[in-house]
Formats: C-alpha cells, sequence, structure tokens
C-alpha cells in the first residue's frame, strides 16, 4: 500500500544559497550554501552552537528564509503549508506527545497533510497507517500508548509518523542521542533501509561522528554558523579539522564503512 509519496522532480532536492539567519539580534547561520541531491544522505555535524539545528529549521519552512531555500525545484516560500508537509516531514529532538495518546493514532496524524479541510481519515489514510507500522515492526504496538514505549520503540514510531506523511525528504534532527548503542544502531539501520526502499532523500544532525561516517554519504561541517568543510567522510573526519573546529583530541581510524573517531585523552604534567 502506498503511503503517498510524490514523484520526485529533477534536480537537488535541496538546494540552499548564502543562507543567513539572526535569532533575536545573534547570528546564527551567515552564508550557509548546501546542495543535498535526491536520494542521499547527508548529515550536518559540528560543535555545540554551530547552526545544526537551526539550518534543518530554515529547511524545513520553519523559519522565514525568502528564496534562499529550495526543495525539488521550488522555492520553499512559495510552498503552501500543506503542500510543504507532503514534500518534507521533520523528525525533532523531542517531539511533543499528547499525554495518553495511542501509537496507531500518533503515526495516523501524520496523513493531516492528505485529509481534507474538516474532512476525516479516509480507508486509504488508515490502510497507509497499518502498512507503515508493519513496515516498522510495530504492530504489536498500535494500541499502547506511546509514552510507555522505551526510546528506542518511540523513535521508530516518531519515524512511523514521518513515513505516513509521504514526504520524500526526511530532516532528522539528532535522531540517536537518547539511546544506546544497541538502540542508535538499530533507528540508523532503519533509516537507511527506508531511504532505499522508498527514494527518499536524508537530512540529518548527528552528534556522534564515527555514526555520522558510517551512514552518511557525505558530511557538512558547521561551525560558528559557516560551512567549513564538505564532502565524503573520509575528507570531513580528519584530525586537523576536528582539532580545530571542535577544540578535541583525537585519532581518526578507517574503518570497515567509514572513518571512527576516537577521542584521546590529554597528557598532564604529574604535579597538575
Amino acid at each position: 500500500m502506498s503511503t503517498g509519496h510524490l514523484p520526485t522532480p529533477a534536480g537537488p532536492a535541496v538546494q540552499v544559497r548564502d543562507l543567513r539567519v539572526d535569532l533575536g539580534g545573534v547570528p546564527v547561520l551567515s552564508g550557509v550554501d548546501l546542495t543535498v541531491t535526491a536520494g542521499e544522505w547527508v548529515a550536518v555535524i559540528g560543535p555545540n552552537g554551530a547552526g545544526k539545528s537551526t539550518l534543518l529549521r530554515a529547511v524545513g519552512g520553519l523559519l522565514p528564509v525568502a528564496d534562499t531555500v529550495t526543495l525539488f525545484g521550488t522555492p520553499s516560500a512559495a510552498l503552501r503549508r500543506r503542500d510543504r508537509a507532503r514534500t518534507v516531514a521533520t523528525v525533532a529532538q523531542s517531539p511533543a506527545v499528547p499525554p495518553g495518546m495511542a501509537v496507531l493514532d500518533y503515526v495516523l496524524l501524520g496523513r493531516t497533510p492528505h485529509i481534507p479541510a474538516l474532512g476525516r481519515e479516509s480507508a486509504a489514510d488508515l490502510a497507509a497507517t497499518w502498512d507503515v507500522l508493519a513496515q516498522l515492526d510495530l504492530l504489536d504496538f498500535a494500541r499502547r500508548e506511546l509514552d510507555t514505549l522505551s526510546g528506542g520503540e518511540r523513535q521508530r514510531v516518531f519515524l512511523a509518523r514521518a513515513l505516513a506523511q509521504g514526504a520524500t525528504l526526511l530532516l532528522l534532527d539528532e535522531p540517536t542521542s537518547a539511546l544506546d548503542i544497541g538502540h542508535q544502531q538499530e533507528v540508523l539501520e532503519l533509516v537507511d533501509r527506508l531511504r532505499r526502499e522508498h527514494g527518499l532523500t536524508v537530512l540529518a544532525t548527528m552528534h556522534d561522528l564515527s555514526l555520522a561516517g558510517e551512514y552518511a554519504d557525505r558530511l557538512v561541517l558547521l561551525a560558528q554558523g559557516r560551512v567549513v568543510a564538505v564532502g565524503p567522510p573520509r575528507e570531513v573526519l580528519t584530525e586537523e579539522l576536528l582539532t580545530e573546529h571542535y577544540r578535541a583530541t583525537v585519532r581518526v581510524i578507517q574503518g570497515e564503512h567509514g572513518p571512527v573517531v576516537v577521542p584521546v585523552r590529554r597528557r598532564h604534567s604529574r604535579h597538575q
């Protein structure tokens, strides 16, 4: 059963040109350029306060950005809210969840852009929702309240709602930040499978550099609101760049699927 994915027009999924964002009079992003090809997984990395989440919010249409952001060939500012919701699905770090809401009802909210104003969900909407629950192995949780699930289970539900939305672009803000290593791997493998099976494009902010290097096709390194490096993980995750912009002492080891970043304890004098 289709969840209503729209055909992907020619051209980049995301095109950002000279994006500048001030929040409360403070510059957060300054002259950011970014291109994400349809079907690609791009991870945005950078130290705290670099502007990663702000960039994601701008791409998702949550900030006024004039014509600096284009989605699948259409300026973001020209998209109606409903059309944008059919194109872009965002999974925030800590989505707001109404108390007592069942998993089925929460995932069904993803169908809102496809339901006419003042209308109700159709049989097709319900079928699409059940289909997504099956794909993400959530059928046994359908009647459970969302706030009774574990962190990994809730993250799968958040992804299910995004998938039910039928969007072709997924924006993920730190999708594994609150998960243990096993659930981190489970969620990222799931995202990668969904991307391949549904032809999705993924733009994600990621805190764990080794995981970003393993799963993303390209990395964008932000520092102080500017893009300071972009390219394949092996070109961005270098000891020189990470030392300069994270002020960290690290070793970078080439792993089976990408660079592995290992923090190295700084040497201290015995008298310190």
